[in-house]
């Protein structure tokens, strides 16, 4: 088989694998332009099109506040993500320190605990510190990831430990040295790991629903909730409010993907 011809098999069956993963979305898409009769029957295109749904989306529920929110709670939780996983990745990778490297792999053990299982904890400390139905509830238990200091510690192993050496000899502390060479270097690392915080927040769904009892407060999972009540599910509104939903997370992976795949591949040069 000739190189050419191999060449082609394989973009047809990428062409393949990429129609089968954008299915489920255009469905999402066209459903959303459907009357709520139609949305089950098996012809993919509304007999007519109805872009009023989304109108309704604002109707019916505050749309633009549960919007607010959700951008608002994963921005901070991502800003803060960046900010704990960098400082620790930095005193796990550049600082020498009694006990370090032991230190680190029980804090890598926390990643094999679900999230279902500190859930009630978690809970119980927000009641104890007064923080149910709050930004603050909905953002402080977040903002700490074994898994971004894990991936800011790979990366930052990759950066010459004659830049410390030399910023060190300067004069520089060791928070110069964190703030004004390492963290600067570190740039794709942190981008990568903001994408994935931001997306992994901007949809939480079960810590919202049982800290949130205000409206005013409630995130776009939540809220969204509304259409999916005992006395019937409108489908249709359901996929308009799904298709602005996910707006954000386009528009981010289109803006950062390449930083994306730089800093993946960066960060697991050295072990």
């Amino acid at each position: 088989m000739s190189r050419t011809v191999r060449t082609v098999l394989l973009y047809l069956a990428l062409s393949l694998i990429a129609l089968t993963t954008i299915l489920p979305f255009l469905w999402m898409v066209l459903a959303s332009f459907k009357p709520l009769e139609e949305v089950e029957q098996l012809n993919p295109f509304p007999t007519v099109w109805h872009p009023e749904n989304y109108r309704k989306v604002f109707e019916q529920i505050p749309f633009a506040r549960y919007y607010f929110n959700s951008l608002f709670v994963a921005a901070w939780v991502t800003f803060l993500t960046c900010l704990t996983s960098a400082m620790a990745g930095f005193a796990f990778a550049r600082l020498r320190w009694p006990f370090r490297d032991g230190v680190f792999r029980l804090y890598l053990a926390t990643m094999m605990i679900p999230g279902v299982v500190t859930m009630i904890p978690n809970y119980t400390l927000m009641v104890w510190l007064h923080l149910l139905d709050s930004y603050t509830g909905l953002i402080v238990p977040a903002a700490f990831s074994a898994f971004g200091t894990f991936l800011l510690r790979q990366f930052m192993l990759t950066i010459p430990p004659a830049l410390d050496e030399a910023a060190a000899m300067d004069g520089a502390s060791p928070w110069q040295v964190f703030w004004e060479v390492i963290l600067p270097l570190a740039r794709p690392g942190l981008i990568t790991l903001a994408i994935f915080t931001f997306m992994g927040n901007y949809g939480s769904f079960f810590w919202p629903l049982i800290l949130i009892k205000s409206e005013h407060l409630r995130t776009l999972p939540i809220g969204m909730l509304f259409f999916d009540t005992n006395y019937g599910r409108q489908t249709n509104l359901i996929m308009a409010a799904s298709v602005m939903n996910i707006i954000p997370l386009i528009l981010l992976f289109v803006v950062s993907q390449r930083f994306l795949v730089r800093g993946i591949q960066l960060g697991a040069v050295k072990g």
